[in-house]
């Protein structure tokens, strides 16, 4: 929002009165100066008027979670634990997920309270590559290459998958680098050739990695660095 906006929202203070308290510099935003009614705050900005705190604003958190098999991508579900059960965080409410994993697959999970960030991640626009070690049932041929990049037709949706990078590990392992995330869209995308996922792993989503360090269930604080990849 706005900072002139959210000034204007308070019922004591009108439009006129938001523009003269930025221009008289009596406005501060996390301990800074702001004369600039454009100037755009969130809900983890602290906002000050002389002493008074107009909005104590919170941390922004974010959380590289190695989700194991069994746990649903979810804040809450009936049946079974959920991905923020592995978590041992104050106000877990708060969080919510920047993009999902089915129930049986492992690997990269990101967490945060911070909307804008996770909708970063999550648009279709956005293309960020999502890559997932693959094993399967059958053999994987070298024609699933060709198919993959050139695209699948999903019915359902009525679409066709972006281009996908296959790259064949072992008879029946690949790793497969995907542009979108539609639903069960690796299963389905072998499926095409009637061969069926047994292990689905995603190892990194942009240029963020799971950390090697790391074991089913593990979490950890994202530094500031792997924040501003996205």
């Amino acid at each position: 929002m706005r900072l002139d906006r959210f000034l204007s929202n308070f019922a004591e203070f009108n439009r006129l009165d938001a523009r003269l308290l930025l221009a008289a510099g009596r406005i501060r935003v996390d301990g800074h100066s702001v004369s600039d009614g454009r100037f755009e705050i969130r809900e983890f900005n602290r906002v000050e008027l002389d002493e008074r705190v107009l909005q104590p604003g919170k941390p922004a958190r974010y959380f590289m979670l190695y989700k194991p098999s069994g746990h649903v991508s979810a804040t809450e579900h009936p049946e079974h634990p959920t991905v923020l059960d592995l978590l041992n965080e104050p106000d877990k409410h708060e969080l919510h997920l920047g993009g999902r994993l089915d129930l049986t697959t492992t690997g990269l999970l990101l967490i945060t309270n911070d909307g804008h960030w996770s909708r970063r991640l999550t648009l279709p626009g956005s293309k960020q590559p999502k890559v997932y070690y693959v094993e399967t049932e059958q053999p994987i041929e070298a024609e699933y290459i060709e198919t993959f990049a050139q695209g699948l037709y999903f019915a359902f949706e009525d679409l066709t998958t972006l281009p996908a990078q296959l790259e064949i590990l072992d008879t029946r392992a690949a790793r497969l680098t995907l542009h979108e995330g539609r639903y069960h869209q690796v299963k389905r995308m072998f499926g095409h050739f009637r061969n069926r996922v047994v292990r689905l792993h995603r190892e990194s989503v942009g240029p963020l990695q799971l950390d090697p360090h790391m074991q089913p269930g593990d979490y950890r604080s994202l530094t500031a660095e792997e924040v501003a990849c996205f």
